[in-house]
């Protein structure tokens, strides 16, 4: 069976794609079916050595972002669209996959948009508690909608749509305080605040942790994936900050955390500071972990903000609001949270019970459901 895996260019798309081709391979294995060929379609294969581990090979198809805002961009992104489309429809010819998982996103129209015409069974997923411009257009045709947030569900057509949740990678949960300790140097009994920042968006979040910083590590413990494109400006900030502080030592600055870096942080971790993005919320619900979001303010749709409130009311998370974020507040809370362990294990079951970390296996499983009745 050839399934096509579709999505835009972000880790929020990519992992969870990830985490479904690792379901499908499993189910594969388990229940004896046919040989699985798994292809990933989309403008840059993002981690190409992730996709060559997983046995996924990749596809360049090439597309044009749409922006809400004049852009001389707009115009010339037009074109590589409609280039996108000319490539997608050899593709899918060449390939014709029995069935197509996206993500949404603008890199996945060209493909969407083949699939169409050539009349491929789709399933999309939407992350966010509001949709996509791709995913409100592809709801029309698609055989099944999967959502990660309930709210999304008055968006899309209830008679072929299902709460599944978002795919997280297996991966990254489990864990040991002995695994934690040996990756970051942590001390033993001192709360750990893990930062997740990430390559967009994360520049306003990172300037407030760098604010509070010597107030924080007084207390506290900090791990931050500052995100690789953040990674140097953080680091000659924090190193000009801590130069002469008692406690630099209780600071772990990364751009990028693996899978076993991701799973000790997550694991060791009191309290997670991030971004609202559906990936980070589902990663840090399946982690049981309390949160204060931070969502970004330009996003598509304000979709981080939708997400953030949407968990925050599960009651699992706070929500500072990026025009209200100061060192002071952003300590207030921290300590709010930390010093309070009623409160905590509140945060925590709501966590829990918010989190579903078997949606890549259920999303897989109507996949292959899908890809079934079409090869027969």
């Amino acid at each position: 069976m050839k399934i096509y895996l579709v999505g835009g260019g972000t880790g929020g798309h990519f992992f969870p794609l990830i985490a479904v081709a690792r379901a499908l391979r499993k189910i594969g294995q388990e229940e004896k079916m046919i040989s699985l060929e798994l292809i990933y379609a989309a403008p840059s294969p993002y981690d190409k050595t992730l996709l060559v581990q997983e046995d996924i090979k990749y596809r360049y198809i090439p597309a044009g972002k749409v922006r809400r805002y004049f852009s001389f961009w707009n115009f010339t992104d037009f074109f590589k669209t409609g280039f996108g489309f000319v490539i997608a429809i050899f593709r899918v010819f060449l390939d014709f996959p029995d069935v197509i998982f996206s993500k949404g996103g603008y890199a996945s129209f060209p493909i969407l948009l083949a699939a169409r015409i050539f009349r491929i069974p789709l399933i999309i997923h939407e992350s966010d508690v509001v949709p996509g411009r791709i995913n409100d257009w592809a709801k029309n045709f698609a055989d099944k909608i999967a959502i990660s947030f309930a709210e999304s569900l008055s968006y899309f057509p209830e008679e072929k749509t299902a709460l599944a949740g978002n795919p997280v990678r297996k991966e990254i949960l489990g864990g040991s305080k002995e695994e934690s300790a040996a990756i970051f140097g942590l001390e033993p009994n001192l709360p750990t605040i893990l930062v997740i920042g990430g390559s967009q968006g994360a520049q306003r979040m990172n300037d407030a942790i760098l604010d509070a910083l010597e107030s924080l590590l007084k207390n506290y413990q900090i791990v931050h994936q500052a995100g690789s494109n953040n990674f140097q400006e953080v680091k000659k900030r924090t190193d000009y900050i801590l130069d002469k502080n008692d406690f630099k030592s209780r600071y772990h600055l990364s751009g990028f955390l693996d899978e076993g870096a991701m799973r000790g942080a997550g694991f060791i971790s009191d309290l997670i500071v991030a971004r609202a993005g559906a990936g980070a919320i589902f990663e840090i619900a399946a982690w049981g972990k309390p949160s204060i979001l931070i969502p970004l303010r330009d996003s598509a749709q304000n979709h981080q903000r939708e997400n953030a409130y949407a968990y925050a009311r599960a009651g699992a998370a706070e929500v500072i609001e990026e025009e209200n974020l100061t060192k002071n507040l952003l300590v207030f809370q921290i300590d709010k949270i930390i010093n309070d362990k009623v409160a905590r294990e509140k945060m925590v079951g709501a966590a829990f019970s918010f989190a579903k970390i078997d949606a890549a296996e259920k999303i897989a499983r109507e996949i292959l459901k899908l890809g079934l009745k079409h090869a027969q």
